[in-house]
């Protein structure tokens, strides 16, 4: 595997801001979220489906409770330890890989493919986000759905928030937001302030438009793409609460 050096590819960084990105309201949502888009890509309960950046788990353990065949993903090994345990304590047969989406692929496996919570758009070379899309297809059967899930531009721009901050026990998280590069990258600042400790990281991620994402879909070699604004189905209009789009191999 390649080694690289950015901020996402930094254990430290996700196990710092762990609890702020896997909050108990976050968790207690994958119950939900796994109902909508169970539905959204009418899984099958012999589908084998793949959860590519799966974190601490959320949505892997609650599909393998369901009793569908699930691999969960991720470049974090803390996060993939946290999975298998929580996995090995509920019982539940959920496989777990430490793996970079950047390097993970396996051709013709998965009749589903979900990439949830913003998880896409790390990277600063636009051929490594084609690369982890192509991966996905490769990795689907035929018929096979893919899912990407995450905040698109015109929702960023819609509800943009420059500064704000989010406080947990004696710990205090300000976030500082900027667009960059016209709009196609939305540069953050995280800082972490716990009694004497002050923890500062700055972080980057490219904002896609529903147009763009759906044409980087049929680059990839998807057949038919819908796009969605949340995971219930609701059209992507001035009204929608995420970006969703479903690409068909």
């Amino acid at each position: 595997m390649k080694k690289h050096n950015s901020w996402h590819d930094q254990d430290k960084f996700w196990e710092l801001f762990e609890p702020f990105l896997f909050t108990e309201d976050r968790q207690s949502r994958a119950k939900e979220e796994v109902t909508n888009f169970e539905k959204l890509l009418k899984i099958k309960q012999n589908d084998r489906i793949l959860d590519l950046c799966c974190g601490i788990g959320r949505h892997s353990l609650e599909l393998s409770r369901r009793d569908f065949d699930v691999v969960g993903v991720d470049r974090t090994s803390h996060f993939i330890e946290k999975a298998r345990q929580k996995a090995e304590e509920k019982e539940l047969k959920g496989e777990f890989v430490v793996g970079d989406m950047r390097e993970y692929c396996e051709p013709n496996s998965y009749d589903v493919v979900i990439n949830m919570f913003g998880s896409f758009g790390y990277f600063d070379d636009y051929d490594d986000d084609r690369k982890v899309l192509k991966n996905m297809y490769t990795s689907l059967r035929t018929g096979g759905r893919c899912l990407i899930e995450t905040m698109g531009k015109e929702i960023l721009a819609r509800e943009f928030q420059e500064k704000d901050w989010f406080e947990d026990g004696d710990t205090i998280m300000l976030a500082e937001r900027k667009p960059i590069k016209n709009w196609s990258r939305i540069q953050t600042r995280w800082i972490l302030i716990k009694g004497n400790r002050r923890v500062e990281h700055t972080l980057s991620l490219r904002s896609y438009s529903a147009t763009e994402l759906s044409s980087l879909f049929f680059e990839c070699g998807f057949s038919m793409v819908q796009v969605y604004g949340d995971l219930e189905g609701i059209d992507y209009d001035h009204e929608a609460k995420r970006l969703v789009v479903i690409g068909h191999k």
